[in-house]
């Protein structure tokens, strides 16, 4: 596994059909990436378990889907029209554009998280870093990284009115309708709003597969608190937040959490811990769990004149609550999840790859196969078995093409967990009881006779 690259990791997604480049056609639109039948139904299963975990299961937490677009009010009171900033240099030569931290980081230079832009700036120049393409670049500036755009009758003009932005993250979504959960459902406190949505981040140089892209998915959570207990429940919901980790598979070994220092903090955090992966190409970061205090609700009550607070069911004074913020990137999580499945071993002397995905993440739970394609007798019982478990199960792949190994290797790369087979003893029962089928395991790749009555039982264990 040490020599597995995100290259090996990538080349797979693309080949059986699990992410592909944006716009490949047309050469592609850095930083944006489509996900294939394999690729949706495995991050729907991700978003799945994340939903039923955080929201269903839980009486305290309460799911909305807000809009992507908002009025641009809300980006400026939060901080991020100001401060939503990286910074930017700019190959003098080919003028194209990279992170100047990145650019530091890749030379050697050590310190660069603590770095303001005018010190970046002075190491570039004392250390002589250059451009990927080894030109000199320009001073460091700094960049925001929304996306700016216009709408109504007006998007055609430089009319200020008609600017708007897309959300650089979920966030804002839910302290937008903090009151209205309030006022509709009064809830005890603490409680939660969840979201699952996208957000856009004009990333200068995206990265590392679906790692680091200007289109992304988040899951994230606002925990509302009253400001005596942040602490509990900070401490309360990064365990959780590890929780759903391990259920989904990925080794507590190769999770790490992280205090971030205060000069690397967003603007609003006043505490953070990131939980970190070992991912193929080094540790980074996977999710985030940031203690934003106040600062959300006193920013958007003070620039809508309205009262962001909550009065306390039992009596007492009315208070503007604390926010807990655990947020996962979904692409990150799926990332990982590959990365963490993909396995090379050896089988009769050939070399394997197969992902080991727990079955309940595994985008297709079962394959049924006809032992030869052109034995109608045998098509039409796979048929029958097949129709049978793709109602129960869903999930479920006829697969005839090619011989059994061929088929075995290909659902193997996929993470299929097992593979049924029906063959001549299915029908004929010459050296064992009619009607049982072939189920082969895909990490053990034993294989044992099971009746059909059985199957359901068997992959719904």
């Amino acid at each position: 596994m040490s020599d597995v690259t995100l290259e090996d990791i990538a080349s797979l997604c693309k080949r059986r059909g699990f992410i592909y480049q944006g716009s490949e056609i047309y050469g592609g639109l850095s930083g944006t990436w489509d996900y294939g039948p394999l690729g949706i139904q495995l991050k729907r299963n991700i978003t799945n378990l994340w939903w039923k975990t955080f929201v269903e299961d839980r009486e305290d937490t309460y799911g909305i889907d807000a809009a992507i677009l908002m009025n641009p009010k809300v980006w400026e009171a939060s901080g991020h029209v100001s401060g939503f900033n990286d910074p930017l240099v700019e190959d003098l030569k080919t003028k194209k554009r990279y992170r100047a931290d990145h650019l530091l980081e890749e030379a050697g230079v050590e310190g660069v998280t603590k770095m303001t832009p005018d010190q970046m700036d002075a190491a570039i120049k004392e250390h002589d870093v250059k451009s990927p393409d080894g030109n000199a670049v320009s001073d460091v500036r700094q960049f925001n990284m929304m996306f700016k755009s216009s709408i109504g009758a007006n998007s055609d003009s430089d009319d200020e009115s008609s600017v708007v932005y897309l959300r650089p993250e979920t966030a804002a979504g839910m302290f937008m309708n903090y009151k209205n959960v309030v006022d509709s459902f009064s809830p005890d406190m603490p409680f939660a709003l969840a979201q699952i949505g996208k957000a856009f981040r004009n990333e200068i140089s995206p990265r590392d597969f679906i790692f680091r892209v200007r289109e992304l998915e988040q899951m994230e959570i606002e925990l509302f608190v009253n400001p005596e207990t942040w602490k509990e429940n900070f401490d309360k919901w990064l365990q959780l937040q590890m929780d759903f980790f391990l259920a989904l598979g990925l080794p507590a070994e190769k999770l790490h959490q992280i205090e971030v220092p205060a000069e690397d903090r967003a603007h609003y955090s006043k505490h953070s811990i990131d939980t970190e992966f070992d991912f193929p190409f080094g540790q980074k970061e996977l999710a985030g769990c940031a203690y934003r205090a106040d600062h959300d609700l006193t920013a958007h009550g003070n620039a809508s004149s309205k009262k962001l607070v909550y009065t306390p069911k039992e009596g007492g004074k009315p208070y503007v609550p604390h926010v807990v913020e655990p947020t996962f990137g979904v692409d990150r999580v799926l990332l990982a999840v590959i990365s963490n499945a993909y396995t090379v071993d050896e089988v009769n002397g050939e070399q394997r790859i197969f992902l080991k995905l727990p079955a309940n993440l595994a985008p297709v739970k079962v394959a049924v196969s006809p032992l030869l394609k052109n034995k109608p007798e045998l098509v039409a019982k796979a048929r029958e078995v097949y129709a049978m478990l793709k109602k129960e199960l869903g999930n479920v792949m006829w697969d005839d093409n090619g011989n059994i190994g061929k088929r075995y290797r290909r659902q193997d790369e996929i993470g299929t967990p097992y593979c049924v087979v029906i063959d001549f003893e299915t029908l004929e029962g010459k050296e064992g009881p009619v009607d049982t089928v072939t189920v082969r395991n895909r990490d053990t790749t034993e294989q044992t006779r099971v009746p059909v009555s059985d199957l359901l039982s068997l992959f719904n264990a």
